[in-house]
């Protein structure tokens, strides 16, 4: 008779991932409940730029409801790499250590990233197209951050790994960003052209160069 060898097999908790997309879920609860009007116009981002016209003031930059999404939008994207991650085989498993070690990464890069822009915007004269520029990507990136904070529930506890699934996702987030830059472009080209050395020097040194940065930091991470 063979001998039978039990091993202990140890399931790292996921509560602290469920707190946290409670998290989010509820910040975006308090903004639908207090913010009536405004959320309604903001769900409506993927069909109308009515929201971005209305609220075009630059003040709304640092309002409450665009700094409270930003809480949304750090958790799915932390989330998001967390899953990407793990979906290459970069990390063993889901930890709550991980994910703050990526949300620190996160949180460092987007808040040093917008301070070399207003030091940047600032010299070379252009603080209204920077902030009219932040305030579109900030909207939309609120926006893109909470549908993806439901996706990230679905991948999360579904375990869903596949690379090429993670793969189209993380193209798709690319592109939309492009898109983003080459709208405001497109709704700005009067003001631009006055500018144009400037704003095509601002966003090669703080719109290019940073991420290109990270996608060989992130090759040679890979390669280790």
């Amino acid at each position: 008779m063979e001998n039978l060898i039990l091993i202990d097999r140890v399931l790292p908790s996921k509560d602290w991932a469920t707190i946290l997309f409670f998290l989010g879920f509820s910040v975006i609860a308090v903004n639908r409940t207090v913010f009536g009007v405004r959320f309604s116009e903001f769900t409506r981002l993927a069909v109308s730029n009515k929201y971005l016209k209305i609220y075009k003031d630059n003040t709304n930059l640092r309002n409450s409801f665009t700094l409270s999404f930003l809480i949304v939008q750090l958790i799915s994207i932390t989330f998001f790499v967390q899953i990407a991650l793990k979906s290459f085989d970069l990390i063993p498993y889901y930890s709550f250590s991980s994910f703050l070690m990526i949300l620190n990464f996160v949180g460092t890069f987007i808040i040093g990233k917008y301070l070399i822009d207003k030091i940047i915007s600032s010299t070379f004269n252009i603080d209204e197209f920077s902030d009219a520029l932040n305030l579109q990507k900030a909207t939309y990136r609120n926006y893109i951050g909470m549908i993806l904070l439901a996706v990230d529930v679905l991948l999360f506890y579904n375990n869903i790994t596949n690379k090429l699934i993670i793969g189209t996702l993380l193209i798709a987030l690319i592109a939309t960003n492009i898109l983003l830059y080459v709208l405001f472009i497109k709704n700005n080209q009067k003001a631009i052209m006055n500018k144009g050395f400037y704003f095509i020097l601002y966003l090669c040194t703080l719109e290019i160069a940073p991420y290109l940065l990270l996608y060989f930091w992130f090759k040679d991470y890979g390669a280790l």
